[in-house]
């Protein structure tokens, strides 16, 4: 009859609680940051010519493959990513059209939409590298014989019309026009970070899927460095050293020198990519409010027992032993929180972070079970029913493994 007239409390809870907390919850889950450097590569959907193009003439590109990051899909393929015409000169006799161009929004296939701030690069070996020996260059589309029409230059760091002239000098010596067809594949990188929402979790591996979790970088820098590519420091952390050590290992591997990790690079970097644990991990707010709460909800119990400090008890008092099971419990249970709290705030391994919630779900059973033979009080009851609710997510998830 005990366990029923719990489960009746913890419904009260729920019902007063439910919604906020598995909002949260699952929206702290949900958000996947694509992270600045990142590299899409996209196809344009019309075409881009210096001949008629105008500054603030917009197009659409398209995104041929999901674009994951670590376990979730973020950019499914079929959406879009929209440019906007900067600068479009055309060509004259003595010189070269040219066409400055950036990307401000992103278009998922769902509908929704992000503002985001992109810029033309390229995945040619040759024009990265003159792209690169300028940290500030300006990258911009310029007509030339031959190819497709245009040659991605790096112009210097100013963006203004004179000063990208200046810097091109004899590029622009073709006196042809800038013509980019339709279909015509290009590079997008982002200058900053975008959060975006997680979709489906990634089954196995997918060669467009970029990886940023800090054990899976720290492994490739340690590959890289060993094949002479990297000297830096094995920080876990994309830099611009480690994104130019990957480039270089793609362009030598003839992969599409991207400088992202993606799955592709990773397995030809021989890097193990196991399909990750399925499961919730609680945000670090979201851990540290239940230590908190089960460290006092210890405290309050302690009391009720009339336990020192120091585990001092009445002497005067008759103590059942599913009183002192309880308090074991709880105990257990308050210490193992803190211990999860540490994993999910230090990050870096997600795999353990689940496993650690599941190890935590396991202690709240064996709480859970002494509750069916003490003799807390109304108030415990309470304070532990809200504590279940917080780690629901987590105990769900165990639950079905």
């Amino acid at each position: 009859m005990r366990y029923h007239r719990i489960n009746r409390l913890r419904s009260g809870v729920a019902a007063l609680g439910l919604a906020l907390v598995a909002t949260s919850a699952a929206s702290a889950q949900s958000r996947v940051v694509l992270p600045a450097g990142s590299v899409i590569i996209v196809r344009t959907n019309e075409a881009l010519q210096s001949a008629s193009a105008r500054p603030g003439q917009t197009f659409l590109t398209n995104v041929e493959e999901n674009i994951g990051v670590d376990e979730f899909t973020v950019i499914p393929a079929g959406s879009k990513i929209r440019g906007v015409v900067t600068m479009a000169t055309p060509a004259t006799r003595q010189q070269s059209g040219v066409i400055d161009v950036v990307f401000d929004r992103l278009m998922l296939a769902n509908g929704s939409t992000f503002q985001i701030s992109g810029k033309l690069t390229s995945t040619d070996s040759a024009e990265r590298r003159q792209i690169e020996s300028d940290p500030n260059a300006h990258v911009v589309l310029v007509g030339e014989r031959g190819g497709i029409g245009a040659a991605i230059a790096g112009a210097g760091s100013s963006k203004s019309a004179n000063n990208i002239f200046a810097a091109l000098g004899g590029l622009l010596s073709e006196g042809r026009d800038v013509n980019v067809p339709a279909g015509t594949p290009i590079a997008v990188q982002l200058q900053s970070a975008v959060t975006l929402r997680g979709g489906g979790r990634l089954r196995g591996v997918e060669g467009s899927t970029i990886y940023t979790a800090t054990d899976r970088v720290r492994a490739a820098q340690q590959a890289l460095a060993q094949l002479n590519y990297y000297r830096g420091p094995i920080t876990g952390q994309v830099d611009d050293a480690t994104r130019r050590a990957l480039f270089q290992f793609q362009v030598d591997r003839n992969l599409s020198a991207t400088g992202n990790l993606d799955g592709r690079t990773a397995q030809a970097l021989g890097l193990s990519l196991g399909t990750t644990l399925s499961g919730s991990v609680l945000s670090p707010v979201q851990a540290s409010a239940v230590r908190r709460d089960a460290q006092q909800l210890v405290s309050r119990y302690r009391s009720e027992l009339a336990a020192s400090g120091v585990g001092r008890l009445d002497a005067s008092r008759t103590y059942a032993q599913g009183d002192l099971d309880l308090w074991f419990a709880l105990s257990a249970f308050a210490d193992n929180a803190s211990i999860y709290e540490q994993i999910v705030n230090n990050g870096g391994n997600r795999d353990a972070a689940v496993m650690a919630g599941r190890a935590l779900a396991n202690a709240a059973r064996r709480v859970d079970e002494a509750m069916q033979s003490a003799r807390e009080s109304t108030q415990v009851q309470y304070a532990w029913s809200a504590i279940r609710q917080q780690i629901s997510t987590i105990d769900a998830a165990s639950a079905g493994t």
